[in-house]
Parts: C-alpha cells; sequence; structure tokens
C-alpha cells in the first residue's frame, strides 16, 4: 500500500459489490484465503468509529462479504485504504460562524421543515 496512488473518494462509484462476487469453487476460495481482508476491514473500523467518520458508509459495504470475499471486495477494501492515505491531512472542522445557525436563518430553516419558532 506504500506505492498506492492516493483517491479522491472513500468508494467508486465502478465498485459493483454484490453476493455474485464471492468466490465459488474451492480454487477462488484458495487464492482469497492468504488476503487479510478481515483483519484489514477490522482496522477499517476502528479507524471509522474513532476519527474517520467519512468512511462509515464504505466500510458498512465492505464489511458485508467478510465471510466469503472475493477479488472485487478486496479490490475495494484496497481502494478505501487509498483513500485514507490521500486524505490523511485532511480534516471536519466544527466552529463559530455556521450560517444556518446563525439569528434568523435558524427561524426560517425550523419554518421551513415545519417547527414553530418563537
Amino acid at each position: 500500500m506504500k506505492s498506492a496512488k492516493p483517491v479522491n473518494t472513500p468508494l467508486a462509484n465502478h465498485f459493483k459489490l454484490s453476493k455474485q462476487s464471492c468466490p465459488t469453487n474451492q480454487e477462488e476460495k484458495e487464492s482469497m484465503a492468504g488476503v487479510p481482508y478481515s483483519s484489514a476491514v477490522g482496522s477499517l473500523m476502528y479507524a471509522m468509529v474513532c476519527t474517520r467518520p467519512d468512511i462509515a458508509h464504505a466500510v458498512g459495504v465492505v464489511s458485508r462479504y467478510l465471510s466469503n470475499p472475493g477479488k472485487d471486495h478486496w479490490e475495494a477494501v484496497k481502494w478505501i485504504l487509498s483513500y485514507l492515505k490521500g486524505s490523511a491531512n485532511k480534516s471536519l472542522s466544527f466552529g463559530k460562524g455556521n450560517p444556518v445557525l446563525e439569528g434568523g436563518k435558524l427561524q426560517l430553516c425550523a419554518e421551513l421543515i415545519g417547527m414553530e419558532c418563537m
């Protein structure tokens, strides 16, 4: 993964992960036996829970196939790791000045969703 090219999204549209991508014969299962899929997904879950909520959906998708992952599933895990590599120095910031929460705009938002404002 050191030579992996960083990517901009946690999971790209070209990944069509499904049960059909799971290995069906013994040869395919043996080729995936040496792949640390469960360990990698577990590490991604740890990162997701502790510091990276932006990968939650992608990790949820790849975790569906822990019992019988295929090569497409492994490629998706490597994609998520590449995303983490490329976004290691980015962060979410919460601070003052959010326009939705200032003054009359909060009341406008509340009225738009049908709540009464005082």
